[in-house]
């Protein structure tokens, strides 16, 4: 188990040593992996970056992921198989929208760094099915980049498999896979919330260290 997410965040820095002052960019996953990221991107001295993407959820089970959005692409799992269309596309169409807005809102009229050519460490604080990470991975693998690394504290054996799996995931650590997983909570003595205020003041921090 893991104090917090900041000490989640240390132990996996002290993993991706070797991408220390690198042409490396961390790439957070928001809410709960910008704390980590932001602790990974000082303790390496790598610039720090955020990707937006919210589950799916299965219309009778909203906390079911049956798939992942992007702002530009969009993933489905087999659940998803007998689900209708419609349902979907209209929750494409929302999640998009809710996305989008949030991007203006972290961002603050400022360039996304471009990820071209380089090494992404992709970093949330954890994750259950897999679903969003791999939406993720297929936008940031359309950024053309010189390679992509998943770096998570904790996970199921099958969703490790899952992320092997991409064609478009070079490497994967995770250090901490138990044989029992019902939530990446569990695994957190602290896992409180973390708020879009903490996202934004986090990203102000990273761009602007004497702030």
């Amino acid at each position: 188990m893991y104090k917090d997410r900041i000490e989640a965040g240390r132990l996996l820095a002290k993993k991706l040593e070797s991408y220390s002052n690198t042409d490396a960019v961390i790439v957070a996953i928001p809410r709960g992996g910008v704390p980590l990221g932001y602790e990974i991107s000082q303790l390496l001295q790598l610039p720090l970056e955020i990707v937006l993407s919210k589950k799916i959820g299965h219309p009778l089970h909203k906390e079911y992921a049956i798939g992942a959005v992007t702002l530009k692409s969009s993933i489905l799992s087999d659940a998803a198989s007998d689900i209708s269309p419609l349902y979907i596309e209209e929750e494409i169409k929302h999640i998009r929208a809710l996305l989008n807005r949030r991007y203006e809102d972290y961002y603050n009229h400022r360039k996304p760094l471009q990820l071209k050519g380089k090494i992404l460490i992709v970093v949330d604080d954890g994750i259950a099915t897999g679903s969003t990470m791999l939406s993720i991975i297929n936008m940031l693998h359309d950024e053309k980049p010189d390679s992509i690394i998943v770096a998570i504290p904790v996970a199921p054996f099958d969703s490790i498999k899952k992320l092997k799996a991409s064609p478009y995931v070079d490497e994967v650590i995770c250090p901490l896979v138990p044989d029992y997983f019902r939530a990446v909570g569990q695994f957190y003595a602290d896992f409180e919330q973390v708020d879009d205020l903490e996202v934004k003041e986090l990203l102000n921090k990273s761009l602007n260290p004497s702030a």
